[in-house]
């Protein structure tokens, strides 16, 4: 095999392909990158069972074949090599890498044990992909990272109509949204779901969101249920996790008179303040009143804190407690000037609903975007 390619296109192509890969896996045929010469150039793919990146550059062939390489090993020396076309040619089980006055020596993997790279055919859908990368980022912080319950630590991709709904929770918190969906139009009972790992998601919407609209293909295989995003000449590939996600789209509320208005750079500056003498995991106390919101944090007997905050209250006043750092996750995803706080009911008078966050382009007026995040309040210990 003997190639030369340009240094930034295949520096590029080859970080694409690692960045999914696990830092570290117990075969390390699966840290490798495959490249294969195609008619028009490269074909560069990792693949570790369950992620797939596949990409295409053009480049120029002198003589065809496979190589497999350590991909993170490669995309280092591609990331510093000199700005000169690259060179690659294979000596029996090594790879010469020539650039400039670099050169390298790279020892080739065993090509005939990496897996067959999966391919979904069929585009299923389009979706914006700058809006589609803002719902992820929105959505998918509310996804559990504790891998007991591997089935809330994905995001719910759900097609119905001309829509893409995204869900997530990690059980003291969910965060939902709705984008445009342009694709075969799917109804009632033929709703499409599909539970991808949030991890994956998230790297495909920094990856992809500045791209135009992404192609979203689902496919089941060999009992393999894979979902697939492609741009240009570039695909990701995800194993979905297998489970029933729970019914969490009933605990929103259709309508709620009780709610207030806040600044939301204001509010979350103010939490971090008053948080700073929390010990971890413990709630901050809200306190709702025609006077405005006020937060008291009791620390320890060596720090208390306390601050007012302006906030425009409809309905009953109403103390919760809530953990910060779900807040201000709530409040950061909301991106929007003002925020609005609605506090739902509960079948115990005496505890509070969850509370509802939603947009307010202005203190009169709702946002116009579809997202929603819920949190339960009283987040003490877990």
């Amino acid at each position: 095999m003997r190639f030369s390619v340009n240094r930034d296109v295949l520096s590029e192509a080859v970080s694409f392909a690692v960045k999914l890969l696990p830092q570290r896996t117990t075969l390390p045929i699966l840290s490798g990158v495959l490249i294969e010469t195609t008619e028009s150039g490269l074909r560069l793919s990792s693949f570790d069972y369950e992620v797939s990146s596949q990409t295409e550059i053009d480049a120029s062939i002198e003589e065809e074949g496979t190589i497999l390489v350590s991909g993170r090993l490669l995309a280092d020396i591609a990331s510093r090599l000199p700005n000169a076309p690259v060179n690659f040619a294979t000596d029996e089980n090594k790879i010469l890498v020539t650039c400039g006055s670099a050169n390298f020596t790279l020892l080739s993997m065993p090509v005939e044990e990496y897996p067959t790279v999966p391919q979904v055919e069929g585009q299923t859908g389009l979706v914006p992909g700058e809006e589609f990368a803002t719902s992820v980022a929105q959505v998918a912080v509310a996804a559990s990272r504790d891998d007991v319950t591997p089935v809330i630590t994905g995001v719910q991709l759900e097609v119905n109509d001309n829509s893409l709904g995204m869900v997530a929770t990690d059980r003291y918190r969910v965060a939902v949204r709705e984008i445009d969906w342009d694709g075969s139009d799917i109804t009632g009972d033929d709703a499409l779901t599909a539970l991808v790992p949030a991890r994956t998601l998230q790297e495909v919407g920094k990856t992809f969101g500045h791209s135009g609209n992404i192609s979203i293909s689902f496919a089941n295989k060999d009992d393999r249920e894979l979902v697939s995003f492609s741009v240009d000449r570039k695909t990701v590939t995800s194993l979905l996790i297998k489970g029933s996600f729970p019914p969490v789209r009933r605990l929103f509320p259709e309508n709620v008179d009780n709610y207030a208005v806040i600044n939301t750079s204001e509010l979350i500056e103010a939490v971090r303040r008053v948080s700073l003498v929390l010990e971890r995991e413990a709630a901050l106390r809200f306190s709702f009143s025609i006077d405005g919101l006020t937060m008291e944090a009791i620390g320890s007997e060596q720090a208390q804190a306390s601050e007012l905050v302006d906030a425009l209250l409809t309905g009953d006043d109403i103390v919760l407690s809530l953990k910060p750092s779900f807040l201000i996750d709530g409040l950061n995803a909301v991106r929007s000037e003002f925020v609005r706080f609605s506090f739902t009911k509960s079948e115990n008078t005496n505890k509070p609903g969850p509370m509802l966050i939603t947009s307010q382009s202005s203190k009169d007026q709702p946002g116009a975007d579809s997202y929603k995040y819920l949190l339960q309040p009283n987040l003490l210990l877990r």
